[in-house]
């Protein structure tokens, strides 16, 4: 696989819809956002179960392609298998699958009788394991869900990079300052394709709201500036202004070239939609969020 900060296109989709690509109107989907020109697909990894087959659903259905798997929590994932999967995935699709991993939380790893420890030093062993495998994930085909400053640099030094949650263009801008040019910077972006602020706001709360209140992400938004007020159960305005994409396709264009600006290599975008929306996926939205493709380009690295 090439060197990822040249291969990447400037804009991915992020999914949660994509997750059971079992069912064949979520390849039929996958299928439409490649004839559409998204290059790269993106799917949680949730507690780990199926994740790997819906890469491989994915993978056949968008031939074209890349899926990143972001991010998997690194409890209950046995290295030596994961190996031996991202091995046959290769061989019926090329290297086209990338597998991000997450120290999730102490109540995960206790689920599976494991010790959480300081989370560097857990996932540090974690990527040694991986690399021991008979089959490893090399350093190139993964990266991290880091957030904080010491997570990203063992995504630096050990991964192609990392896929932050919840940030800012700001946030891009100073971990790029920081670690150069190399390292993948991909975040995601929610995005809320509706020009009413209460209704937009709202569904980015129902989406998104949950995650301020985790202590990882307070503490990230804490450094960036936000405070007391703005870290409130959904999040203030002004924060959920700052973290999600709302509007016209205009907007949201804008909003992605500030990351995109700011140093990032991708930027992949979260479709949220109010809850009164009908089941399924947001098929329309991705359409239109395909018109912003033409004119995305990532900045050219600052030498």
């Amino acid at each position: 696989m090439e060197d990822l900060r040249t291969s990447l296109p400037a804009v991915g989709v992020w999914s949660m819809e994509l997750r059971g690509a079992a069912r064949p109107e979520v390849r039929e989907a996958a299928a439409e956002l490649d004839e559409l020109g998204f290059r790269a697909l993106w799917t949680p990894g949730l507690d780990g179960n199926g994740a790997v087959d819906d890469l491989d659903h994915l993978l056949t259905a968008a031939p074209h392609a890349t899926v990143a798997l972001g991010v998997l929590g690194i409890w209950g994932q046995e290295p030596v298998a994961l190996g031996d999967r991202l091995a046959s995935l290769d061989a019926v699709h090329g290297a086209r699958t990338l597998l991000g991993f997450g120290v999730s939380n102490a109540h995960s790893a206790a689920q599976v009788g494991q010790d959480y420890g300081r989370p560097v030093e857990s996932m540090a062993r974690y990527l040694d394991a991986l690399d021991g495998a008979p089959a490893p994930v090399r350093p190139e085909r993964r990266f991290l869900g880091a957030l904080g400053p010491k997570m990203a640099d063992l995504a630096v030094s050990r991964t192609a990079g990392w896929h932050p949650f919840l940030v800012t263009p700001e946030y891009t801008a100073i971990h790029r300052e920081r670690v150069g040019p190399q390292p993948m910077i991909a975040p995601h972006l929610a995005v809320v394709l509706d020009r009413d602020a209460d209704r937009a706001r709202a569904a980015a709360r129902a989406g998104i709201g949950m995650f301020i209140g985790f202590p990882a992400y307070r503490a990230n938004l804490a450094r960036l500036g936000f405070t007391e007020e703005d870290l409130v159960p959904g999040g203030s305005d002004r924060l959920i202004d700052a973290l999600v994409a709302w509007g016209d396709l205009d907007v949201v264009g804008q909003r992605v070239r500030e990351h995109l600006d700011a140093g990032a290599d991708q930027v992949a975008l979260h479709v949220l939609r109010p809850e009164t929306a009908r089941p399924g996926l947001p098929l329309p939205q991705w359409r239109e969020l395909a018109g912003l493709l033409p004119g995305l380009r990532r900045a050219a690295p600052a030498n």
